[in-house]
């Protein structure tokens, strides 16, 4: 089951991305998956936020 993050988490972590960083520096610096930080960079990309989808 996955975690419920903070949108403050979300966009801190999406920041430390496009500040240009490696997805997987801001998984090690932030305590995150890799593919939390990765999914979310590309939901950043593609949406423009990075609030999590709705559910349901």
């Amino acid at each position: 089951m996955g975690h419920c993050y903070s949108l403050d988490l979300r966009v801190r972590v999406a920041d430390f991305v496009e500040a240009g960083h490696t997805c997987r520096a801001a998984a090690e610096h932030f305590d995150v998956s890799e593919s939390f930080a990765i999914k979310l960079v590309r939901r950043t990309r593609d949406t423009g936020s990075p609030a999590p989808a709705r559910q349901g």
